[in-house]
Order: structure tokens, then sequence, then C-alpha cells
């Protein structure tokens, strides 16, 4: 192996010079002796002296010459070499594996030149994942942090190759550059402005007059003051500034760094101005919106809007944060109160009734797997239509054991169209741009019979008494949304008698509606207000009949077998939660009787709420329920669910009955021990 250094390029062309001059002084010496002989001889004897001067400084002096170009890039890799040492860029060379061979002073600085060595990038770095680099890749880059620092990480290739005298690649290789970034003053100036951002909000007192009312008139400005004084203080303990816009309703503006003490509290503010008492029966509650996110302040103010609605169509009695596109949930331990007044249900029944004039065609839908509130919903509607002369169809594709004894009574009877009840399919091929579309006992697009002609027609009322989530059904031009209700039948009975002096409801609609009333409020027993019974009473005048209702919905045997074999499976959780399968094997419905048996749990005593799980049509089927000292609903909301305070569900997909067991107990376990529930 030769280890003499070989010049190549310009550099040896340049070096060869005098050997290449030689020819020409050879070429002149031939010219001489053309001429004259004896100027020959003189050009000879010169050329001989040239000849000999250039071959002994090409092969005698050579080795001088390699070795000051040598000196001269060995002192040019010295001061390049010292420009990377005392470069202020902490800059490092790694090996292909990882492993630190250099470092600069800078990168010393941060790690220590003994401790970094031969180790790893990730050994120093911890955050870097255990193959921060690929030889794919010609750039990496990473955000870390080291000693209450934080870095972006570059890394990139770098290739050295060697060629052999053929000119081929002998060897090559491999080494990462690494470059350190300080960007903790960068982050903590982006900290800063981010903390120092508008959050808009409101807060409405959702018991406003009833709380007056309750109390003595001239004790009443005391209450008020004593409320206000409770909100200010608790915001003005953080820099917020509260504004009173109504008598019941404020303006509140924080910043946003003191957001997160307020959501790890889970505004406690909800629970202190319950104390509130001079002698009210009624303790007051508010709901609180807040929005932040947004690009403008604006923005934001419309995102607290949102969120206040979100608060009130829950029950109120919570918080709301819209943080852009996320919304989260805080409170709502306690139950919805029941407003006196008609006043709404009266604007809303003349609102639906304006929209049933201008249309020919309407389809009526509830929830998946029906049940009698959704039926009996529809079939209200379904009357309203009628005596406005509109042509209007049921959306129902699959009949469960509870809406079947409902439903036989309207099949086959001579007066009722055949075409009075639908499939989803159907609908599809009738709807157009010109129907309308009432949605009952749902207000969740996925949970919709054929959720299909949500975006089919454009014009939509929603009439629902399930609490509002994130994934509403939006664009309704009538949203009647009232979650104090028992049931959707007891606001479709309500709307009933405001649409029209002329509507006459028979006797198998009005056992239809009843029933709704009957399941949705366990035979009166839950969320049963003054308004639930006189929207009975209205029903009863109008030919329901209770022994009737009572016949539909006796159970068959197997149905009662399963319903007490989930009861005596049932598991004692936290020693308040009943959590129980319902076997499918040989029913119908499971779902119902999965449901029903969470009602009966409810009976054991100690029990704060049960939660029975069914398996479906491939799914895992919930059902909660509890009286009053716990929030079903924010429980079923954690896994992807929704419904009441008292009655909710959800359901599961990809996994066995014996996982979403599992899930619910972590899901409580976790409620609890963040004291959600």
């Amino acid at each position: 192996m030769k280890n003499d250094m070989k010049l190549k390029g310009w550099l040896q062309r340049f070096l060869g010079w005098p050997l290449y001059l030689g020819i020409l002084v050879a070429a002149m010496t031939a010219a001489a002796y053309v001429f004259n002989l004896k100027a020959g001889f003189i050009c000879t004897g010169l050329a001989a002296v040239y000849f000999v001067a250039a071959f002994w400084f090409y092969f005698v002096k050579r080795p001088l010459v390699m070795r000051e170009l040598l000196l001269f890039a060995v002192n040019h890799a010295q001061i390049q070499k010292q420009l990377l040492s005392d470069l202020d860029v902490p800059y490092a060379l790694l090996d292909e594996q990882g492993r630190v061979l250099w470092i600069n002073k800078a990168f010393g600085l941060i790690i220590r030149k003994e401790k970094s060595l031969r180790k790893r990038i990730t050994d120093l770095f911890s955050e870097l994942p255990p193959h921060p680099f690929s030889e794919s890749e010609e750039e990496a880059v990473w955000d870390i942090a080291y000693e209450n620092r934080f870095y972006r990480l570059h890394l990139k290739n770098i290739y050295m190759s060697a060629d052999n005298e053929e000119g081929a690649d002998a060897f090559r290789v491999g080494l990462i550059a690494a470059y350190l970034f300080d960007e903790t003053e960068k982050i903590q100036f982006q900290q800063e402005i981010e903390n120092q951002k508008l959050v808009a909000g409101l807060i409405y007192l959702d018991n406003y007059e009833e709380a007056l009312e309750s109390i003595e008139e001239v004790r009443r400005s005391l209450l008020v003051a004593l409320i206000d004084r409770k909100i200010n203080k608790y915001f003005a303990s953080i820099g917020g500034v509260v504004k009173k816009i109504e008598k019941d309703k404020y303006f509140l503006a924080i910043k946003k760094q003191y957001m997160e003490s307020l959501t790890a509290s889970r505004f406690s503010l909800l629970e202190d101005v319950k104390t509130v008492n001079i002698g009210n029966d009624m303790a007051v509650t508010l709901s609180i919106g807040l929005g932040m996110g947004g690009g403008s302040y604006i923005q934001n103010y419309e995102y607290a809007r949102t969120a206040i609605d979100m608060a009130l169509g829950r029950g109120g009695d919570q918080a709301v944060v819209k943080d852009g596109e996320i919304i989260n949930y805080y409170g709502g331990k306690s139950q919805s109160q029941e407003k006196n007044t008609r006043v709404k249900a009266r604007v809303k029944a003349h609102a639906l009734r304006e929209l049933l004039e201008t249309r020919e065609k309407i389809f009526i839908m509830g929830h998946k797997i029906g049940d009698a509130d959704s039926l009996g919903a529809g079939v209200g509607i379904y009357r309203a239509c009628a005596t406005l002369n509109k042509k209007a169809y049921i959306v129902l594709n699959d009949i469960t054991t509870s809406v079947r004894p409902v439903l036989e009574r309207f099949m086959n009877n001579p007066d009722y169209p055949e075409d009075m009840f639908i499939r989803g399919d159907r609908a599809i091929e009738l709807a157009d741009d010109s129907a309308l579309l009432v949605v009952v006992d749902v207000n969740r697009p996925s949970l919709t019979e054929c959720s299909s002609l949500l975006g089919m027609i454009p014009t939509v009322v929603v009439l629902d008494h399930h609490r509002q989530t994130s994934d509403s059904i939006s664009g309704a031009v009538l949203s009647y949304v009232e979650p104090y209700a028992s049931s959707a039948c007891e606001m479709v009975a309500e709307i009933l008698q405001y649409i029209g002096d002329n509507i006459r409801i028979r006797q198998a609609e009005a056992d239809a509606m009843y029933s709704g009333i009957v399941i949705d409020t366990n035979n009166f027993m839950n969320k049963t207000g003054v308004r639930t019974f006189e929207a009975a009473a209205f029903l009863r005048r109008n030919g329901a009949d209770v022994t009737r209702v009572r016949k539909i919905f006796r159970d068959s045997m197997s149905d009662y077998k399963a319903k007490a074999e989930a009861v005596r499976q049932a598991e004692i959780f936290e020693n308040a939660f009943a959590i129980s399968v319902c076997p499918a094997q040989g029913v119908e419905s499971p779902t119902i009787i999965g449901a029903q048996a969470a009602n009966e749990l409810l009976n054991i005593v100690g029990i704060k709420a049960s939660v029975v799980l069914t398996e479906y049509q491939g799914k895992i089927y919930i059902s909660a329920r509890s009286i009053d000292e716990v929030n079903v609903q924010i429980i079923m909301e954690k896994l992807g669910g929704g419904g009441h305070m008292s009655v909710a569900g959800a359901q599961l997909r990809n996994c066995t009955i014996d996982e979403a067991k599992e899930q619910v107990k972590e899901t409580i376990k976790s409620m609890l021990d963040g004291g959600e529930i």
C-alpha cells in the first residue's frame, strides 16, 4: 500500500508547468538548428540547464512543497477547529450510533465534557426516543428540556468518503452533526403572551326569579347583594373584571393564566353561591360560560355565548369552557330546576306551527332503537301535522318490543294511512329541499334513526329533553331543548296545547304519548315535576287510559327472567355503585331490559347509582341510573354517551363485555378520585 500522498486536479497541473514548458523549449532549440548551427548549440546548452533546473525543482523540491501544503492544510484545519471550538452555538459530532465524539466549548458549558464523551445522545437527553435519527433522513429536529432550560436540537447527517486509484469510493464514513439552540426565553415569552390572552365569560343565574319568589320581599335586595358579592369576590381574587349586564346576567373578563387554577378547583363558585341563604327556600344556582382560543376578542365572546348556551341546555349549575373546538364541562351535580312558566313552550309552539304551515311534506324522526318516548313524541307531532292538513311520515327502522304494542294500534288501522311509518331508505327517496324534518327525543346526529336526512333536508326542528353535548345537531331553524322536562312526550303535549285550538288527540295517540311519559319517568318516580302531571292530565282528558298503558308494558317471562338475572348478578362497586350485565340470549330487546334492570337496582339500600351493560348487535350498550346523589350523565359522557343527571347511557364498540365493565369501573374510580362525582 502506498503511503505517499498524491496531488490531484489543478494543483497537480500547476506544479507540473515547468515540464510542460520544456516541450516549448525543445521546440525552440530544434528551430534554432534549422536557421543556424551555432545558435542551435547555444540553445541546446541553455535548454539543458533549463531541464536540469526543472527536473531538480519537480523531483527534489517536491517534498518541500508537499510539506508546505500540508502545513498550510494543518494550520487551516486548526483554525477551523478553533473557530468551531469557540463558536457560540453549541455543536457536537456524533458517530452513526449516536455516541458523542467531540463537543465545542458552548456544548460543554451545557453538558459537562467528562460526562458526555462516548455517551449516546439519548443518554444525555432522556426526552429523545431510542432512535432519534434514521439513515434515510437528512435532518431531524427535536424540542427537549435539560436542567430547567428548553432547547431545539438539530441533527444532520454528514458523509465523508475517500477515493481509490480507480476513482471509486474506497470507504465512506457517516457522522452526525448536532446543534443546540437555547429557546428558553422564547418559550417563556410565548407563554407570557399566552397567559395574558383574554378569556371572555358570561354568568347567568339559573333560578333567579324562583329564588326571589321563595323569600320575603324586604330580603330580596339583600339576597341579590350577597350573590353579587360572592361572584365579584371570587373573580377579583384572580384579577378578573365582572360587570353586571342584567339583573341575572354578568359579563366576565380574566387572563388565561388563571384558567388552570379555576379548572383545578372545578369552579368552586358553583358550590359557594349555593350557601347564600337568608331564608330562601330554594338555593340559587348559576351557569358559567367561558370562551378562549379564538383569533380575536369578538370570537372569544362568541365562544362564551356558545358555552353559556351549552351550560343552560345541560340543565345549568355548571361551567362550560370552550377552547377553540374543545369543550369541557365542570359541575352539574344538582338537579335542574323546573320552570313553572309555559311562555317558552307557547313561543316554540307558535314558531313550529309557522314552519309546518309553509311545508307540504314533513318527516318525523327519533333515535335509533326507538323507545316509547320517541315514538309517542313522533305521534304527537304527526297529529299536529294532520290537523294542519300536512303530509307527514314517521321514520322508524327497528321495531323493538317496547314500541311494538303501541305501534300495533296504528298498523292496519283505517284511521291512519299505510305510509304513516316508513323506513329510512324510503324517507331518503321522498326527501327534498322543500321538506321539513322534525327530530324528537334526540339531539345528537349520530344517534338519529336516519342521520342521512339531516344532510338532505336543510330545514330541521329539534325537540328534546336530553342535556346537550358538544356534538349536538347544528343549524336547526328551531331548537327546543329543555333538560328539566321529564320526557319528549311531555314537551310535545305542552306544544299541542298551544299550537292550535282545534287539535283533537285520538285515543291511541294519547295512549302512545302517555306511555312515553310513564317509561321515561319510571312510573312518575324520576324527574317528575308539576308540568309532568299537567301534561299527563291533558293526555288523560284526551282519552289516555292508565290500565291500557299498564297492560302494554307487561314483560314476557323470558324478559322478566333476564331482568331478574341482571339484578342477581349485580356487583357493588365502591360501596355505592351497582354494576351488572344483562343477558341477551333469548331476549328480543336486551337494551330495554337492561334499562329496566338498572331502575330495579336503585331500589337496593345504599345504592347511589346503577350501571347495566348489554351486548347487542356487536355493540356494548350501557344504561346508567341514579336517584339524586350522583350525576350519571357526566359519567356516561366520559364514555362517549350522555343523557340526564339521573338517566343516561352510552355505547362502546370494539371491546368485550368484560373490557367494557372494567372501563366503566376505571371511569368511576378516576372521577371519584378527582372529585367530579
